[in-house]
């Protein structure tokens, strides 16, 4: 309970304080009335208004909560934010469909980085599983809404993962046009010692 007793020369009477989706909520009820304090029965009753005021607020930050993971689960195109569905290729040239799990766990702050085989387990049970890890390092129940809603998000289509050989043949380019530069400004500079030489003996 956020609802706490101030006994001060400025007020008395309780405040109630919560943060509710990075909005401060600070709400003040009085125990006294034309001066005076106010005991008995009508202080329990403003303490239970309070109390009450707490618990409603309380609702409100469990349902923020709720919708904040909703939204920090999905990418803007609907996909499941930390499951990616990709297409390996093995050193062999095989080609293994898989759905991989990448995320910073709730529980324990460790980064999860795992994959599910679709050869090995079929495509709608290694969805499950994925989502399954998912679910349980975000703390997220599989009778919710939420686990419903990341269920179907399945992508339809992979991501080929495989690495570029257009990035190994920049690099030797640019090997080879270092090496020849050098040896060009030597040939150049050796030429020009030739005919200076030619040239004195000549005179």
């Amino acid at each position: 309970m956020s609802v706490k007793l101030l006994d001060n020369n400025a007020f008395y009477g309780y405040r109630v304080r919560r943060t509710v989706n990075a909005e401060l909520f600070q709400e003040y009820f009085s125990l006294k009335k034309g001066g005076k304090r106010l005991n008995g029965t009508t202080k329990k009753k403003i303490e239970k208004e309070a109390a009450n005021r707490d618990d409603e607020l309380v609702i409100s930050q469990a349902k923020a909560k709720r919708a904040n993971k909703a939204a920090r689960c999905f990418n803007a195109n609907g996909s499941v934010r930390g499951i990616s569905y990709l297409v390996k290729t093995e050193k062999s040239g095989t080609k293994t469909p898989i759905f991989q799990v990448g995320i910073a766990s709730e529980s324990d702050g460790k980064i999860i980085c795992t994959s599910y085989s679709i050869n090995a387990h079929g495509k709608d049970l290694a969805w499950k599983m994925a989502v399954d890890t998912f679910a349980k390092h975000k703390s997220i129940g599989k009778s919710t809404k939420l686990y419903k809603e990341l269920i179907a998000a399945m992508p339809k289509q992979a991501v080929k993962k495989t690495v570029k050989k257009t990035v190994k043949k920049t690099v030797k380019k640019t090997a080879k046009t270092a090496v020849k530069k050098p040896i060009k400004k030597v040939a150049k500079k050796e030429m020009k010692k030739t005919v200076k030489k030619k040239s004195l003996k000549n005179k």
